[in-house]
């Protein structure tokens, strides 16, 4: 138990690292929280609640795998060299196809109930 409560903790400072060290971290939270209101907001179905919340749930966690694929690179290979790039550009863009399914799935699940109720509140 001891073990999994200090796994618990090192995960939860990767996290904290991320929030704090990482700009495109706090966007993608900030970005999930919008997310939820909205969710709240419209009142969807619980199988949108989940694919809502795993799209959220992935790209939150690439974004702290980019991050970790950054600081492995800068250790091993402080000098610029091709392969680092590759590979942080390779986990950035991981990062980014996450990002632009979980915004066009959001969309779809969001855009219907957010123009109804648009049109309710406006009378369009």
């Amino acid at each position: 138990m001891r073990r999994f409560l200090a796994s618990l903790r090192f995960a939860a400072s990767g996290i904290a690292q991320g929030v704090r060290n990482e700009r495109n971290m706090r966007i993608h939270l900030i970005a999930a929280a919008a997310v939820v209101l909205l969710a709240i907001w419209l009142d969807i179905r619980p199988v949108e609640w989940a694919v809502l919340l795993a799209l959220c749930g992935l790209v939150i966690s690439l974004e702290l795998v980019n991050t970790a694929v950054e600081r492995v690179v800068d250790l091993v290979s402080p000098e610029r060299h091709p392969l680092a790039k590759a590979a942080k550009d390779a986990a950035a863009g991981g990062v980014l196809v996450a990002a632009m399914f979980a915004a066009a799935a959001g969309l779809i699940v969001l855009g219907p109930p957010l123009w109804h109720k648009l049109q309710e509140l406006f009378g369009l």
